[in-house]
């Protein structure tokens, strides 16, 4: 194993055990060199490696800091400050439940559980699915006059495989991606495994700019550009159809690719989605449209999908293919089950239920501060007030037991990059894990935190 592997184990088993908390500030990478007798470049791999793994989170100018974690067992969270609660809350992670579902998906899979029938579900499943599948997926994603093409679908293990296979696709080695300055996390480790450069493009209060992708573009040609048009995560903005018809004329004028996320699309209702075409529907063409069944129903048996121009199928099937991204044979006939029986329907109208309600829980408890979240979505963007600085504030959350994400998680370029702008003092909070009285809580908790000063917050 590579020198600054070992060394980056070493610090993580550190921050398993808990020698080293959520909060704690690393050594500047110099400092960390000298300890342990290595170049400067190599403690710059290690600290990248960290931050590959979900272990740390950096800011320009501010330093290196280990975050609470974001996957089980759950994040190292201190007891609760409240001797009465013993419930630790997490809202970094945001897969959403209502009562009842599993009971529905039970039922709706009785049928495939008879042997003749999983037997040929527990064959292996091509890329391009079934006939059956295309059809019950493709109307899954029409909306407005949007009727997508079901020879152009493809099918992956999860959201996150789309993601990587459409990337794969589009984006050659060394390539470089376009990304909204602040993006899902994940494609910031997708675009690393890919050899991808990743690109920081400017938005605005209405999403991602045609502007800075023209800027972005003409500075050096970019292969591809990922973009969340609809609920964005973390800021929870949705593009106006005017930016949307802007942006697909900007992609055909440059003849460059958009690879469009569309996973948290389902909370809007049916009258706001039908005046809000996907790009897939304004620039088939150019545009990859990546989704998944994980939010709606369950992140533990899903499916991915990819809806390409049909042209483009066979090069995005034989990444999925290359990457083992293909979606297993008995998910695959499950989620399709779902859809026919209406089950993805009935959990979905209860989770835009959900969702508004745990929206207004926010609206109470953090009336008065900056904080921007569309009122259907399943989480919100804080910015913090004056004199907190985002990884203090989560040191604080943490030793209430409770657990947000730092803007840092989202921003491109944050890790130290030539020119890159300080990540904002700026939290996600994702409100679908926890229970509603634990949510409440924990956003009550949080607003006290936020109203006093970040020394208060320093364990005597």
């Amino acid at each position: 194993m590579e020198d600054y592997r070992r060394i980056a184990d070493t610090v993580a088993a550190d921050i398993a055990a808990g020698r080293l908390r959520p909060g704690d500030r690393l050594a500047p990478q110099r400092a960390f060199a000298r300890v342990h007798r290595i170049a400067d470049s190599t403690a710059a791999r290690v600290y990248r490696e960290l931050a590959r793994r979900g272990l740390t989170v950096g800011e320009v100018g501010r330093g290196t800091y280990v975050r609470a974690a974001q996957h089980a067992p759950g994040p190292a969270l201190a007891e609760p400050a409240d001797p009465a609660r013993r419930t630790r809350v997490n809202l970094e992670l945001n897969y959403p439940e209502v009562p009842g579902q599993a009971a529905l998906l039970a039922r709706s899979l009785e049928p495939l559980l008879r042997p003749d029938v999983l037997s040929a579900a527990l064959a292996v499943a091509p890329a391009t699915g079934s006939a059956p599948a295309r059809d019950a997926f493709a109307a899954l994603l029409a909306r407005g006059d949007f009727r997508p093409d079901p020879a152009g679908l493809l099918f992956a293990g999860n959201g996150r495989q789309a993601i990587a296979g459409a990337l794969a696709a589009l984006v050659p080695p060394g390539g470089r991606l376009g990304v909204e300055a602040l993006t899902y996390p994940l494609v910031k480790s997708v675009a690393a495994r890919l050899g991808s450069t990743l690109v920081p493009l400017a938005g605005d209060a209405y999403g991602l700019h045609p502007d800075a992708v023209r800027e972005a573009h003409r500075s050096a040609p970019l292969h591809a550009v990922y973009l969340q048009p609809t609920l964005h995560n973390p800021l929870g903005v949705t593009m106006a159809a005017g930016r949307r018809a802007e942006l697909a004329g900007t992609l055909r004028a440059l003849d460059l690719w958009a690879v469009e996320d569309a996973v948290w699309s389902f909370l809007l209702d049916d009258g706001r989605q039908a005046g809000l075409p996907p790009l897939a529907a304004l620039a088939p063409e150019r545009t990859l449209l990546v989704d998944s069944l994980s939010k709606r129903l369950a992140p533990g048996l899903t499916t991915g999908l990819v809806l390409a121009p049909p042209a483009y199928a066979d090069r995005v099937a034989a990444a999925l293919r290359s990457g083992g991204w293909t979606a297993g044979g008995f998910a695959l006939n499950a989620t399709v089950r779902w859809l026919l029986d209406g089950v993805v329907t009935t959990v979905v109208e209860a989770k835009r239920r959900d969702a508004a309600a745990r929206q207004a829980l926010l609206r109470e408890h953090l009336d008065g501060f900056r904080v921007r979240a569309d009122p259907a979505s399943y989480f919100a963007w804080w910015e913090l007030p004056e004199g907190w600085r985002a990884e203090t504030f989560l040191a604080a959350a943490v030793r209430h037991g409770i657990a947000v994400t730092p803007a840092a998680a989202f921003a491109v370029g944050a890790e130290g990059a030539h020119g890159a702008a300080p990540a904002p003092n700026a939290v996600r909070v994702a409100l679908a894990a926890p229970a509603t009285d634990d949510l409440a809580y924990a956003l009550g908790t949080l607003a006290a935190i936020a109203r006093g000063a970040p020394e208060d917050s320093v364990p005597d």
